[in-house]
């Protein structure tokens, strides 16, 4: 008989008997208890259906719909350096290289172990002629050959888990560059706002000095009273007060861009005036709620990781099994003789055959740690249905807060045009001596305050519609292997497998 059949009679009997422990494993009836929810049976809502869906998916500059070519460099700027973006392109490459460390566990492993040893032997009757009282070479140099036979693919899992978790990293470093995009368009709308309102209030400053030297002249000339000069006089402090306030958040949010730029305050000095008017109307992509898998990067990162999750149940459930190993060693070793006297064909030895480790009495420790996956499945599976529903609730209360600020915004557009009205007329009056100068200053005061409120809501709707790209996931385009996540079957099929 060869040596090739010898080595299949050795496999054969430790597989049978790997076989018949396997049947008596005991797994305590351990299984997953929450069920990966079907995006179809989520109710998008009143809100987001009644609103036109020929608008489509963010496209992946998204913010250049607010036309301000000065954001669009901070946008590009703060990709490129800031430190967070850094941080998760390591995160990406440290889920890559252990990917390969787990891969390696599939792979047959070599190694050579050599010893070169000179031994003093003592003057001992029990050694022999041959070694009493003798300096000796005591060498060896082995060869040794492994490889696991991986029947119940813990290996194989372990890989893909290790592969689903770069999907997932990956899928968090769009997050992340997401969240940063975000942060510089909403922090320079801020910057926009403080600028209105610090005209705003340089104006409003400018009409209560007008009613204090319209107070001292109606003094002067015999027709007012002190108290008029002493309550046109009350309000300047304050407004003065407000325009260094306003002046301050925008020296503080100078900083913050540059902050998100990666740089130091100096990079803040150099952003001017915001010039932003939004040119995109209200409207939503058709493949509601299906394709926010796909899209929503933090969506997809928490799918990836359900998948992972999977992987790890199924590596604790092989735990349970026999592991096989299949272990080879060549290689001379020799005691005494000259110094290379060991490397002699007589002195190489052989040994090959099969290893076995059976897990016969581990304490629960293997129940316990399998318990452990299987919780850790669910809380991702949970956290998955979590993200799904407020990626859905994040998207109608956008809608429904852009609905209300074009309400809002035609009220307020309607308050504006009263108020100018009433400026219209008092001036008209004025200049036909039918009433002071003072009404004037009031009515434009009044005009000021609903120009204010104008700015407020135009800042706010700039806010809402950065948080409904956010809420669709932006313009950051899926990977074609976030998108197979998708499919609704590859969620039946990952469930169906952690159930076996």
């Amino acid at each position: 008989m060869n040596s090739s059949s010898n080595r299949r009679l050795l496999v054969f009997p430790f597989i049978a008997l790997s076989l018949i422990i396997a049947g008596c494993a005991d797994q305590g009836g351990i299984k997953p208890q929450a069920n990966v929810r079907e995006v179809a049976t989520l109710d998008a809502g009143q809100a987001i259906r009644q609103v036109g869906a020929e608008a489509g998916w963010p496209s992946r500059a998204w913010w250049q719909a607010y036309a301000d070519p000065q954001l669009d460099r901070l946008v590009a700027a703060a990709v490129a350096g800031n430190p967070n973006m850094a941080i998760a392109a390591a995160r990406v490459r440290q889920a890559q290289a252990m990917a390969v460390v787990a891969h390696a566990g599939e792979l047959p492993q070599a190694s050579l172990d050599a010893a070169i040893g000179r031994k003093d032997w003592s003057d001992n009757v029990y050694y022999g002629a041959s070694f009493r009282d003798k300096l000796t070479w005591n060498n060896t140099a082995v060869l040794s050959l492994s490889y696991n036979l991986d029947l119940w693919d813990r290996n194989r899992n372990t890989t893909e888990r290790a592969q689903d978790e770069i999907h997932a990293v990956a899928a968090d470093a769009r997050a992340a560059q997401l969240e940063l995009e975000s942060n510089v368009v909403r922090t320079y709308v801020q910057l926009s706002l403080q600028y209105g309102l610090l005209d705003n209030t340089e104006a409003t400053l400018k009409q209560e000095q007008q009613i204090l030297d319209l107070a001292n002249r109606r003094f002067r000339g015999g027709i007012g009273t002190q108290m008029e000069i002493t309550q046109a006089e009350v309000p300047l402090p304050e407004t003065r007060r407000q325009m260094e306030a306003l002046n301050e958040s925008i020296a503080l949010t100078r900083n913050q861009l540059a902050a998100l730029l990666g740089e130091g305050p100096g990079a803040g000095d150099s952003i001017t005036r915001p010039g932003m008017k939004l040119q995109a109307a209200l409207g939503l992509p058709s493949a509601l709620p299906a394709e926010l898998i796909g899209r929503r990067p933090d969506i997809s990162a928490a799918r990836w990781r359900v998948e992972a999750a999977a992987k790890g149940i199924a590596v604790a459930k092989a735990n349970f099994y026999p592991n096989i190993n299949l272990l080879a060693s060549i290689g001379p070793t020799a005691a005494g003789g000259g110094l290379l006297s060991f490397a002699s064909a007589k002195n190489i030895t052989t040994t090959y055959g099969p290893a076995i480790s059976l897990p016969i009495f581990e304490g629960g420790r293997l129940r316990g740690q399998l318990g452990a996956t299987t919780a850790g499945y669910d809380l991702e599976v949970e956290h998955y249905n979590l993200l799904l529903t407020q990626a859905l609730k994040s998207i109608s209360d956008q809608v429904v807060t852009l609905r209300a600020l074009d309400r809002q915004q035609q009220q307020a557009d309607l308050s504006v045009q009263a108020a100018q009205k009433n400026v219209d007329i008092a001036t008209r009056a004025y200049q036909r001596g039918l009433t002071s100068y003072l009404n004037v200053l009031t009515a434009q005061t009044q005009w000021l305050h609903q120009q204010q409120m104008v700015q407020q809501l135009l800042a706010q709707k700039l806010n809402a519609f950065a948080s409904l790209t956010v809420a669709l996931g932006g313009g950051l385009e899926p990977a074609p292997e976030e998108v197979a996540a998708a499919d609704a079957s590859t969620e039946v099929k990952a469930q169906a497998g952690v159930a076996k």
